[in-house]
């Protein structure tokens, strides 16, 4: 059950070649779930490095911070960022229900869903560059970004449906334990203030960007699930990049 769920994992929210998982059930993706952050950590290592050998050749923070947020967009296929384009479209497109999900489905981006991309890239690598100015910004951003795979514990705690029965969120819809999720926050409190208190800011900076980061990625579940019926992988996309804009910006604030 552990290695399928680490394999359903590292298959799901990386572009690194796995076996595919002799099994899915819930249990399986409960495992997957909450191995989330160490899955993408192969990705972290290949983005801190990107941005180690782009600060050893003196580029700016800013041009640094997009070379980061791009190898975690590359080391994911995107997919998380299409999934925050098509739940943008959906959302926006019609209050009908079926129709919403049909054009999510089609995965055509729209106006809505470009504009919402350039935003949060803006965003995040903006966020991101301010963070790098600080002693061990490029650990800690790094760090951060981990730390919104967290946002997949809020998207799959139990209570909350799936908006159509095929599909991963009907896979992993429900399966993780809303205690889970809450210690998952509590323990994404903690190396967030770590990450702060090492760059020299306030300790409570990381847990006050963490509660910023849930409140908007419960926000976000909640209109879908209004709208939607319930989550779907591009839900589930779209809480990780919201979590990380939102993580990255609590990080930024303050001189």
């Amino acid at each position: 059950m552990i290695g399928d769920g680490l394999r359903l994992a590292v298959g799901t929210l990386t572009a690194f070649p796995v076996g595919a998982p002799r099994r899915v059930d819930a249990s399986t993706a409960r495992v997957a779930m909450l191995a989330s952050p160490l899955a993408v950590l192969p990705i972290a290592v290949a983005a801190a490095a990107a941005g180690e050998l782009a600060r050893l050749v003196a580029l700016p923070p800013l041009i640094v911070a997009a070379l980061v947020v791009g190898t975690f967009a590359l080391g994911s296929r995107g997919l998380h960022l299409d999934g925050l384009a098509d739940t943008a479209d959906g959302l926006t497109a019609s209050y009908d229900r079926e129709r919403a999900l049909e054009i999510m489905r089609r995965g055509n981006t729209g106006p809505a869903g470009a504009a919402t991309l350039v935003l949060i890239l803006l965003l995040q690598t903006a966020s991101l560059a301010a963070v790098l100015d600080r002693p061990w910004g490029l650990l800690g951003g790094v760090v951060l970004l981990v730390l919104a795979r967290w946002a997949l514990l809020v998207g799959c705690a139990a209570g909350i449906p799936a908006a159509r029965p095929g599909g991963l969120g009907a896979t992993v819809a429900g399966v993780v334990p809303q205690t889970a999720a809450a210690v998952g926050g509590l323990v994404a409190a903690g190396i967030a203030s770590a990450v702060m208190a090492l760059s020299g800011r306030p300790w409570w900076q990381g847990p006050a960007a963490v509660v910023l980061a849930a409140a908007v990625v419960i926000a976000l579940i909640r209109r879908c699930s209004r709208r939607f019926g319930g989550i779907t992988g591009d839900v589930l996309g779209a809480g990780i990049e919201v979590a990380a804009t939102c993580l990255l910006i609590g990080a930024a604030a303050g001189r």
